[in-house]
């Protein structure tokens, strides 16, 4: 008969239970041995692989006490079979189960053109409803001064602007300068247009084609990428390739979220 050897270790030497965390797919802990730090993206195999703010990717064994959650030791374990539920939105923020949409504020947010207001919609759509916000496009930026006397932003009813290619001395430049106001904000991106916003690593190539002056820009990204001349299919498939914020330039992460906070406070 085998016989079994009690545990004479004493209390105060033996390693205190960590908590056991379900690694569901965006929580971010940190493999303290190496320091990489980034959000769970698959678990399988006794494995965890992790995506750090840099896309890079690592894979992990998921040992007992193995990890860092805020700080804390924990150690990760195979989430339940179920759906399981997101732990951020597409724009990195904190997501909350069962939100209603809030009804709509009188404020609210204008972008060029439908592509700026699909790719809004796409990456900060669940912000905006829980926000009350809501998004409409201009067909240019000619028409802003009097789209804006129209609107009469006040307190109550802060209106926000998303220009393309805002630089200095421009004309859409000089149409912003006139309609800002307290109220009134109008923020830009230096980009000709709202498709080179997206990285384009995330559409499978390294750099936006460089198009001649006077040729037309979209129509000239297409002919250098070897795309249909089809303009709206090509944005389709560009919008296919953004899944988070992650997949946009940091120029117009900033700007979006500063209308955000700026018709919301």
């Amino acid at each position: 008969m085998r016989q079994y050897s009690p545990d004479l270790t004493p209390p105060w030497k033996k390693p205190k239970p960590v908590p056991e965390v379900p690694a569901e797919p965006g929580l971010v802990v940190e493999e303290p041995g190496s320091g990489f730090c980034g959000a769970v993206i698959r678990c399988e195999a006794g494995t965890v692989t992790l995506e750090d703010r840099f896309g890079k990717h690592r894979v992990f064994p998921m040992e007992p006490r193995g990890f860092l959650l805020e700080g804390r030791v924990v150690t990760l374990v195979r989430p339940s079979s179920g759906p399981a539920r997101p732990t951020h939105t597409a724009s990195g923020s904190v997501a909350v189960p069962g939100a209603r949409a809030r009804v709509a504020r009188a404020g609210r947010i204008y972008v060029e053109g439908r592509h700026d207001a699909e790719l809004v919609e796409k990456v900060w759509g669940d912000d905006l409803r829980i926000e009350g916000v809501v998004v409409e496009y201009l067909e240019g930026v000619d028409d802003l001064p009097s789209i804006v006397s129209d609107f009469a932003p006040g307190p109550d009813a802060r209106l926000g602007v998303l220009v393309d290619h805002l630089v200095p001395g421009s004309k859409e430049w000089r149409i912003a300068e006139s309609v800002t106001s307290e109220h009134a904000l109008v923020v830009g991106h230096p980009y000709i247009d709202i498709w080179e916003a997206v990285k384009p690593t995330s559409l499978g190539f390294q750099s936006w084609p460089r198009v001649p002056r006077g040729q037309d820009w979209k129509t000239g990204v297409c002919r250098s990428l070897g795309w249909p001349p089809n303009t709206g299919a090509a944005w389709q498939r560009i919008l296919s390739g953004v899944h988070s914020y992650k997949d946009l330039e940091p120029e117009l992460l900033g700007r979006v979220e500063e209308l955000i906070d700026f018709v919301t406070s």
